[in-house]
């Protein structure tokens, strides 16, 4: 049995898997073909925090490969009424897999241990694996490759631009994060990254100008994200110049793309302009949070996936 907490559960050959499927899965899926794949599977989603990508299409994923989902809210007392271990036996035993959003990565990493079912990572504090796969499958539709690619992203050490810069590592792509001072991503996370990627080409700048130079996308994200609602006025100030405005589009060239995981506060972290330039790519990185995911859990929940091919 594996798990997807984060990026470091799988190998570079298996990351890859991963994206062949998603990319075969939603070629099928245009041709209006949906196999059963996953008949009889059940999903658990287990939510601590609002969500609508990832719900909805972990929910319209699993439909469409022939299984079915359950929403499992606060209502469940999940950390509440019973010990987690115990919550986790008992919920393991009704399930195939278990998506777990949560607040504390550590609380997935419980839910792992104790849960007899497979486990995924639907957003924590440390990491969005699940974002991450839905934006490499976007860079690699656009550009046709990811190797020798370069992503920046515009903003702070958050959990999605540390699952980018270990996506891009295992791809063989370069990660700039462009961001004020004292928002990079901590040491340890990349040394970690070093250890199993030791040819990463991860930068750290607080020039965004000159972090976007030569980037096939520029991504960015809020500037205070759930949880940080206290912090929302320093980080208005801290990040003022680095917001995501045509004048750092041009910077990155003009074939360069720009992704946001969303929700967005327009005009803030990133100008309506570029949300609805023709080279924004957010609404198709949106949709793809369902295709890749649905090659992550063919790949982790079926041994047939060899079987499946693109006619």
């Amino acid at each position: 049995m594996r798990h997807f907490l984060s990026l470091f559960d799988v190998s570079d050959d298996e990351l890859k898997r991963i994206f062949e499927l998603g990319h075969q899965l939603k070629s099928r899926l245009k041709s209006g073909v949906r196999e059963p794949i996953l008949q009889g599977k059940v999903a658990g989603l287990l939510f601590e925090k609002p969500s609508l990508r990832t719900r909805v299409s972990f929910e319209a994923g699993m439909a469409q490969l022939g299984g079915s989902s359950l929403f499992l809210g606060e209502d469940v007392g999940w950390g509440k009424r019973e010990a987690p271990q115990d919550f986790s036996r008992v919920i393991g035993q009704y399930l195939d897999v278990i998506v777990c959003r949560a607040k504390s990565h550590d609380k997935v990493e419980t839910l792992a241990k104790y849960a007899d079912t497979v486990i995924i990572n639907g957003l924590t504090d440390l990491c969005h694996p699940c974002q991450a796969l839905a934006d490499l499958m976007t860079i690699h539709e656009e550009f046709g490759k990811l190797e020798g690619q370069k992503l920046t992203f515009v903003g702070d050490g958050n959990n999605v631009s540390r699952s980018l810069a270990l996506a891009c590592a295992k791809m063989d792509m370069t990660f700039t994060l462009a961001h004020p001072k004292g928002y990079e991503i901590e040491q340890e996370f990349i040394d970690r990254i070093l250890k199993v990627s030791p040819d990463a080409k991860i930068q750290q700048t607080t020039d965004p100008i000159a972090a976007v130079d030569g980037a096939c996308a520029v991504y960015t994200d809020v500037w205070a994200s759930m949880g940080q609602e206290a912090e929302q006025a320093k980080r208005e100030k801290d990040f003022a110049d680095f917001q995501v405005n045509q004048k750092l589009m041009d910077a990155a060239g003009k074939d360069a793309i720009f992704l946001h995981c969303l929700p967005a506060k327009r005009g803030q972290e990133v100008t309506d302009e570029v949300m609805d330039c023709p080279t924004s790519r957010i609404v198709e990185q949106a949709g793809n949070r369902m295709h890749a995911q649905k090659g992550l859990l063919v790949w982790l929940l079926t041994e047939a996936v060899d079987k499946i091919h693109v006619d």
